[in-house]
């Protein structure tokens, strides 16, 4: 069995204002530690255009067309004072969710073991109906509800460990007792929710926050006894990791402590539950990581885990 990794370079053409931490170059540094040669057994596939029908999973159509209708010809509009669309972004954003979509498909259908999709722009951050925080869509909610509508998951696990609490996916989620949403985050960071008291209608809330300062003890405290726990209780069908690498201690956006051996614990514990629940199903999303160099190592080593490497 095999890992896939999806990409494409429509995830280039998303162009932010000068200056922006969520830049094409993190694609491109990504894609450059995973052309080297410990990769190369890696399956690869470009990420395809996604179905309307498969974002208003998570989005209503009206919220669909507004971010359709509202892509400039030419220049930047901004949506919010940290969200903007060029000319690029409809259809990056498109491939974003279409390359979550193939990834479960081809996990769901046994095709691959697991699988790692770097698109951008990221989406955990994206509402029902408000985008914000770089992100348009919300790649890995919808991704979990396609599991669940096109091959019938039970119960899909959200894991977050990007470094900003994933505001979007909590919204969307809060109210859906078949989906557990599990996020260690700074706080307070932006964009301040993600507290322990924050449960869901059905407790499938998960909130396990980290103070700034904190290293990598405090977040595999923080897994080992919140996170990993409530996820072996709810035996999941799959995982679906929104895999952020901003809480790299290299991060500018951020002042959590992690290092590479902490995203290689991560990944193989987060396995270990897919093993014993999902038959090792799990797909990985890239969401946030800003310091290149950070993203890159963070990345390599991530990807290696999947790969069992």
């Amino acid at each position: 069995m095999t890992t896939l990794y999806i990409t494409h370079p429509a995830g280039l053409d998303h162009i932010p204002p000068l200056g922006h931490p969520e830049r094409p170059d993190r694609l491109r540094v990504v894609e450059r530690v995973l052309e080297q040669e410990a990769f190369q057994a890696l399956a690869r596939e470009q990420a395809p255009l996604a179905a309307l029908s498969r974002i208003a999973l998570c989005h209503p159509m009206h919220y669909i067309e507004a971010i359709r209708d509202a892509s400039p010809r030419e220049g930047l509009i901004q949506l919010d004072t940290d969200t903007s669309m060029s000319p690029g972004t409809y259809e990056a954003a498109l491939r974003s969710v279409g390359g979550a979509v193939l990834a479960v498909d081809e996990v769901m259908t046994g095709t691959v073991s697991n699988a790692f999709c770097a698109m951008r722009p990221p989406g955990h951050h994206a509402e029902t109906a408000l985008p914000m925080g770089f992100c348009f869509f919300n790649n890995a909610a919808i991704a979990a509800r396609h599991a669940r509508d096109k091959h019938g998951a039970e119960r899909v696990a959200v894991i977050d460990f990007d470094v900003h609490h994933g505001n979007g996916t909590q919204d969307i989620l809060w109210a859906d007792p078949n989906i557990m949403y599990c996020s260690t985050h700074e706080m307070p960071l932006y964009p301040g929710t993600g507290a322990p008291s924050e449960r869901g209608e059905h407790g499938t809330i998960v909130n396990a926050p980290l103070r700034a300062g904190d290293g990598g003890d405090e977040f595999q405290e923080a897994f080992e006894n919140i996170i990993l726990p409530r996820l072996m209780d709810f035996r999941p069908d799959l995982l679906v990791l929104s895999s952020g690498f901003d809480a790299h201690m290299r991060d500018p956006l951020s002042n959590i402590n992690l290092l590479e051996p902490d995203y290689t614990w991560v990944t193989k514990s987060l396995m270990d539950v897919a093993d014993k629940c999902a038959n090792g199903r799990l797909v990985s999303l890239l969401e946030g990581g800003y310091d290149l160099q950070g993203l890159a190592r963070s990345v390599g080593v991530h990807v290696l885990a999947l790969m069992r490497g």
